[in-house]
């Protein structure tokens, strides 16, 4: 039998075709956060939202923990996942990294002006300008909230924690900073104020014990980023299907109680400006 040259041709195209489409069905869309809290919890907290972007972005959605918090930079530049929940200063550092190769499609309402707390044990510590001479801990080195922020606003007050206070510690996350602050490791503490909320609700601190004695003020902080080259159509997917969620909806209501928000507004990269010119300030950021 005759086969011509066409016939081969659009069987190859048809081969092509299909394995092209195997690749995009088995392709799975890797999902990481900034280590913030514990593992567990990361995992707890993004099993619903998971399943829900699968079925509207159409793939397989993984969540993919990582180490620390450069390594969420880290991932995300090379490409071993394809989306990540930043703090505020992370987005900066990989944004920096990356020399403006990415993108923060959404965050929640609560973080276009999100809050640190300031918590003791301790009663003669009432405001920033008792902490001198005393321990601190502050939650991870490249923290937004349990770090940057909260050293821009003892700058702010003219403490230095590195020569004012007596020495300053890393606990490596919010819920870890509560601790150490709770078993008398440190004076005091710096964490995220939705960790801090959290832990009072689910009755893990006593707020009549460990208290807070000073909030700061209102800043930019968390989104969910992925790399500037994504495909459009896959961001515009994400995006929409982050901005549908609806609080109202009881399937809804799981997913958001969980990310502790009402609702995910459109977010960009210039909001994060003051953020970069505070890491700047704190010699955080070159």
């Amino acid at each position: 039998m005759k086969i011509s040259l066409k016939s081969v041709l659009a069987a190859g195209m048809m081969l092509a075709a299909s394995w092209s489409h195997a690749q995009s069905a088995d392709h799975v869309f890797r999902v990481s956060a900034i280590p913030d809290e514990a593992p567990t919890e990361l995992q707890r907290k993004f099993k619903p939202l998971g399943e829900y972007l699968e079925k509207k972005i159409g793939m397989k959605v993984e969540f993919t923990p990582v180490t620390d918090y450069a390594a969420s930079v880290e991932a995300l530049i090379n490409k071993k996942v394809d989306m990540v929940w930043f703090g505020g200063f992370t987005f900066v550092q990989a944004n920096d990294r990356s020399k403006g190769q990415i993108t923060p499609l959404v965050q929640r309402a609560e973080d276009e002006k999100f809050r640190s707390v300031f918590v003791t044990t301790n009663k003669g510590i009432n405001s920033l300008n008792d902490l001198k001479g005393k321990t601190l801990s502050f939650g991870s080195e490249s923290s937004t909230s349990g770090h940057l922020m909260p050293r821009y606003y003892l700058l702010q007050a003219k403490i230095n924690p590195d020569t004012d206070l007596k020495r300053i510690a890393f606990s490596g996350a919010h819920d870890a900073t509560v601790a150490a602050v709770a078993g008398g490791k440190v004076d005091a503490g710096a964490l995220n104020i939705s960790v801090w909320e959290k832990l009072v609700e689910a009755k893990k601190v006593d707020p009549a014990v460990v208290r807070v004695f000073y909030t700061t003020p209102g800043y930019y902080d968390y989104n969910w980023s992925v790399r500037t080259d994504m495909n459009a159509d896959l961001k515009k997917k994400l995006t929409d299907a982050f901005l549908a969620l609806d609080i109202n909806k009881p399937e809804d209501k799981v997913i958001m109680d969980l990310q502790r928000t009402v609702k995910f507004i459109p977010t960009k990269a210039e909001n994060y400006k003051n953020i970069e010119a505070a890491a700047k300030n704190a010699g955080l950021l070159k």
